[in-house]
């Protein structure tokens, strides 16, 4: 048990003493970002920390830090997300939320079927289509426009 508790101890020292001091370093960061009109970003607060990204976030997980850490980290996506109602060019802005703040870049197809004229294809047997692909209901609605003619 003793030599548990000496290797949960052991290790490198942590990098910032106390959530004050990182808090401090951190308000220095979005300053001087401010100051040189600058975006926010976790991998330029890492910088400005002296760390890397992957060591930020591992703090992240420290009870000591974790709010400093989810703070900073809620600022950095709120500039971000401001910058998708005020930037041209979103592709970027898009690419960081999905990729950095777990959003999500979601589609909705309609698999509803039909003929162009919106009404079901009959068959006289009750086949499920649903399983084809787009291409594979386009070929078959082909197919059968020539049965038709």
């Amino acid at each position: 048990m003793a030599d548990e508790k000496k290797r949960s101890n052991a290790g490198r020292p942590l990098k910032f003493k106390s959530a004050e001091e990182l808090q401090k370093m951190i308000d220095a960061y979005f300053a001087n970002c401010d100051k040189k009109k600058k975006p926010y970003t976790i991998t330029g607060l890492a910088l400005a920390l002296d760390t890397t990204r992957e060591t930020l976030l591992d703090y992240e997980e420290r009870d000591e830090f974790s709010d400093t850490i989810k703070r900073a980290k809620l600022r950095c996506q709120a500039y971000a997300e401001e910058q998708l109602f005020t930037n041209r060019n979103t592709a970027g802005v898009i690419f960081n939320m999905v990729n950095n703040y777990g959003w999500k870049n979601k589609q909705d197809i309609d698999n509803n079927i039909g003929n162009k004229d919106g009404k079901p294809f009959e068959t006289e047997q009750h086949v499920d289509l649903r399983g084809l692909s787009a291409a594979e209901l386009a070929q078959l609605e082909a197919i059968l426009s020539k049965t038709q003619e």
